[in-house]
């Protein structure tokens, strides 16, 4: 058996599935691809989360579009970070080209040009299916790990969700937060320091102005209602196949703290609501997140501490994330631990620190008499990439560099015409896209302030009406007395004219003598 043979059996059973799985591509030995020795990935082990990297320009982005079809037409839903705004065309089938169809025949895999049922979403006001969620929804803690606050400022924050709560007044947006912030420091300051001890002016001064420096980052679209339902990202269309759905990121690439924001809601929401699947033979939901050094290189040590806690807990749910980027040294070693799929493409050594990093990775693969992965890791082609993933039983297949299959929808974006049409035709967009403000808490302390203000204001003209009646009663009194006092019968002899003049008379006589 020569070293070639050898080398297809070794790829072929240790890529052996009883269940389903999806093939990415035939492994290659020495730069040449080896027809029919497909590396395959179990659906099995998909919730057990991975990896996608490799320098820019080397096919990750397809690989991203391969992994997301794939498990689409397995009824597997799908949720795309789409940062940089290129996988729209997911929608449209691949128009086709000689170079797919030679790639492919090397591999082995008839190619199938395809669309796929794609749910276009947004942050911000973009087209597409508007995604929010309440303040209350986040909760006291969530919301205090992604503002970055002390335990101090996080005990304020508590304090303020349980009066709400106490209350009956929903916080649904930053601006029902920050009147009630205000709030408690002001106007209902009396009533918090008997009910709940003081609240530093100080500490509520800091949390304000971390609220606005996210507002700055357009988290005041984020926050609100219509609250996006998760459910919905588990939607299959008509033909069985799970729905693409895409965030569409395009213009939020500056405004880290709002993509963290918004992952980390997600993430929580979907632990707190999806029911447990234990050892399930596929997941519920996959997700892709594109860029993944967004999220890690902004967030604060608590906020990390809750990004990795959820990727260790959330695959009991059924829910596989998948994190895209450049280099695996841009996710923490607690998250890269936790992936059980790794690919990746190759990585370029320009200088003394590339070179260190590319050491770093290949020490997160298996060793493989085959191939030397440093060596590999620097002479993969595009579309080329390391492959290990785990088996049925959870142990790593055999270490494969992999000619990757090409995706079989566009590799391209949607026309803004075309991204329209997509859109008009979405039962999501007419569901979460009109805008609602109910009263909540922002407009309940209005009234509560307005109210205890036109109390005041009749107490106030009470009081002063008393004082006015108070002073008439006095001077309706003293004129009461002055007439009594005229009305008496002697004062009215002794003052009377002829009784004057009677004794002035009298003293002018005495006077005389």
């Amino acid at each position: 058996m020569d070293k070639k043979e050898a080398f297809f059996n070794y790829i072929t059973e240790g890529n052996v599935c009883k269940g389903e799985f999806i093939s990415v591509g035939a492994a290659m030995l020495s730069g040449e691809t080896i027809p029919n020795a497909l590396v395959n990935i179990p659906l099995k082990t998909l919730n057990r989360h991975g990896l996608i990297a490799g320098a820019t320009g080397t096919g990750k982005t397809k690989s991203l579009q391969v992994l997301a079809e794939n498990l689409s037409d397995k009824g597997i839903p799908v949720l795309l970070m789409d940062i940089k705004g290129d996988l729209s065309g997911i929608a449209h089938a691949s128009p086709g080209h000689p170079k797919i169809d030679e790639r492919h025949a090397q591999i082995g895999l008839p190619f199938e040009a395809k669309s796929f049922p794609v749910e276009i979403l947004t942050l911000s006001e973009q087209d597409g299916v508007r995604l929010r969620a309440t303040v209350s929804e986040f909760g006291p803690v969530l919301l205090s790990r992604i503002l970055d606050l002390s335990d101090a400022q996080s005990g304020v924050v508590a304090v303020i969700f349980q009066y709400c709560d106490d209350n009956k007044l929903p916080i649904l947006d930053l601006k029902d937060f920050k009147k009630i912030l205000q709030y408690a420091t002001q106007e209902g300051k009396a009533e918090f320091d008997e009910a709940y001890g003081r609240i530093s002016t100080a500490s509520t001064g800091a949390i304000l102005r971390k609220i606005v420096e996210l507002e700055q980052q357009g988290a005041d679209l984020f926050f609100g209602e219509t609250s996006f339902d998760v459910d919905d990202l588990l939607r299959v269309d008509n033909s069985g196949r799970g729905y693409i759905n895409i965030l569409r990121l395009t213009d939020i690439q500056d405004r880290p703290k709002l993509f963290s924001t918004f992952m980390l809601s997600l993430l929580a929401e979907i632990y707190s609501t999806f029911p447990e699947q234990g050892d399930s033979d596929r997941p519920e939901l996959v997700i892709f997140i594109d860029e993944a050094h967004l999220i890690f290189n902004e967030a604060s040590k608590a906020l990390l501490n809750q990004i990795e806690s959820i990727v260790k807990l959330i695959r009991s749910k059924g829910v596989g994330l998948y994190f895209v980027t450049q280099n695996p040294t841009d996710v923490p070693e607690a998250v890269l631990s936790q992936l059980g799929l790794k690919i990746q493409h190759a990585l370029r050594a320009f200088t003394a620190k590339d070179r260190k990093a590319i050491k770093l990775t290949a020490q997160n693969y298996p060793d493989s008499e085959y191939y030397n992965t440093v060596e590999v890791l620097t002479s993969l082609g595009t579309g080329e990439a390391l492959v290990s993933a785990l088996d049925e039983k959870g142990r790593p297949t055999p270490l494969a560099a992999t000619m990757m299959r090409a995706p079989m929808s566009r590799m391209d974006i949607l026309s803004d015409e075309e991204l329209k049409t997509l859109n008009s035709k979405s039962k999501l967009v007419k569901k979460y896209n009109e805008t609602i403000d109910r009263e909540s808490a922002y407009e309940l302390l209005n009234k509560k302030i307005e109210q205890s203000e036109a109390e005041e204001a009749k107490e106030k003209a009470r009081l002063e009406k008393e004082a006015l009646e108070k002073a008439q009663s006095k001077q309706r009194s003293t004129t009461s007395r002055r007439k009594s006092t005229a009305m008496n019968p002697i004062i009215k002899v002794l003052t009377s004219a002829t009784f004057i003049r009677s004794v002035f008379g009298i003293l002018t006589k005495v006077m005389k003598k």
